[in-house]
């Protein structure tokens, strides 16, 4: 038991320090594109999740959407507001602290989800295709953090998002499934492969460990 809490434990720090250094290095953690910026922070959330379990997976997950919340206020684009209370939305001047929600939110639970899709999966599957129940996990905790993020900010920043693409209220959703097809489907697909790559080498680690401890 003890020595299972010490692999979480160094394993929770190595994730963090992963994320921290993407997080901290210009154009790694956070891709922007356009407006929008493009994000790996999720995969080791995603991959935290399943090889560490919801609890220290939603820790990661918090993380990312602090993470998130320092670099839209340090490095702000134009739709920094969206994700820091400390970036006025357009045409006012002050932001608005429903900018925690779409930052931390999705994030948290993207600490979470991909652990029960891949739970669910190896059960339906009767644990016969490991690497198909990481790949659909990861690709779930991808789509989790795009189809959250961009929907949220459509219910809680419409207008100002509207404004800022140029689009009137009855385009904006349309500009925001073109988002998540173009960007998030991408990203899911992309979460999905390296999960299963490096989840599963991590999986075993943890159980080769358990066994040799019991």
């Amino acid at each position: 038991m003890k020595n299972k809490k010490t692999f979480q434990i160094v394993l929770t720090a190595f994730f963090l320090g992963i994320m921290i250094l993407m997080s901290a290095v210009p154009f790694l953690g956070f891709i922007p594109i356009g407006p929008l910026n493009a994000t790996i922070l999720h995969i080791p959330v995603i991959i935290g999740s399943i090889v560490l379990g919801p609890r220290l997976g939603a820790f990661l997950g918090t993380s990312f959407g602090v993470m998130s919340v320092i670099n839209a206020t340090t490095r702000p684009s134009a739709l920094s507001f969206v994700f820091s209370p400390f970036i006025p939305i357009i045409g006012t001047d002050q932001g608005s602290w429903l900018a925690l929600i779409v930052a931390l939110v999705p994030r948290i639970l993207v600490g979470i989800v991909p652990y029960y899709v891949y739970k669910l999966c190896r059960h339906l599957l009767k644990e016969k295709a490991d690497g198909l129940s990481l790949f659909v996990a990861g690709v779930a905790g991808g789509l989790t953090n795009t189809l959250l993020v961009m929907n949220l900010i459509y219910f809680i920043f419409k207008d100002a998002y509207g404004e800022l693409i140029k689009k009137g209220a009855d385009q904006v959703y349309g500009a925001i499934l073109l988002v998540i097809g173009t960007q998030g489907v991408p990203e899911a697909i992309v979460a999905g492969v390296l999960t299963a790559a490096i989840a599963s080498i991590l999986l075993r680690l943890n159980r080769k460990n358990n066994t040799e401890h019991l």
